[in-house]
């Protein structure tokens, strides 16, 4: 009985480990219109974070839909940017648009597929409106917010695209553009505000 008892409770634990929000189902609609505004930061000073060094780029500042979240703890950059968020503006804040496609993420990438005859916008204009983002929360707080939003809602974020480099030789960057594609495309965001518009 007491092994059995155990044994719940370390499944109860995993699952609660593993957990996320369920996903909110919005209406048709671009809820997020407007484009990412992204300006470069002249003068920027590098600072340390969590054992990093930590380059500003250019300040970010956005209203998406979280099209897919992830939460990752074992690879590389998981004590720095322990959650992706696949976000979506123009027509892909769209949830009509949204539904035609198979939208998941895995070892840091976020893919999408679907049926040419039933996607009503080309691929390329998706790739355009929709990235995935490495987020870094700037501090507990919105790290606890990160962790509540949930796949579905519109947010609002602000912060910076940076670079980041350690001790041991391990370096990442942000991608400065919408429009890349494959290996190297990511955004790398450090996040400073986080607000839910619409859920």
């Amino acid at each position: 009985m007491k092994k059995a008892t155990t044994i719940l409770f370390v499944l109860a634990l995993i699952g609660w480990w593993f957990s996320e929000p369920s996903t909110i189902d919005l209406p048709a609609g671009a809820f997020a219109p407007d484009e990412p505004l992204q300006k470069s930061i002249k003068g920027s000073h590098d600072f340390d974070f969590k054992g990093y060094r930590i380059t500003p780029l250019a300040s970010f500042d956005l209203d998406a839909k979280i099209l897919s979240k992830k939460r990752y703890r074992l690879d590389r950059g998981a004590d720095l940017a322990p959650y992706d968020l696949a976000l979506g503006w123009g027509v892909m804040s769209d949830q009509s648009v949204v539904d035609t496609l198979k939208i998941r993420q895995a070892n840091r990438w976020f893919m999408y597929s679907g049926e040419y005859d039933k996607v009503p916008y080309s691929f390329d204009i998706i790739a355009r409106s929709s990235a995935n983002m490495h987020i870094i929360p700037a501090n507990d707080s919105i790290e606890k917010q990160l962790k509540k939003l949930s796949a579905g809602s519109i947010i609002s974020l602000s912060g910076k695209l940076i670079s980041a480099s350690h001790s041991d030789g391990f370096k990442w960057s942000s991608s400065l553009t919408r429009d890349d594609k494959g290996d190297g495309a990511c955004e790398l965001f450090y996040l400073e505000y986080v607000r839910v518009i619409r859920e």
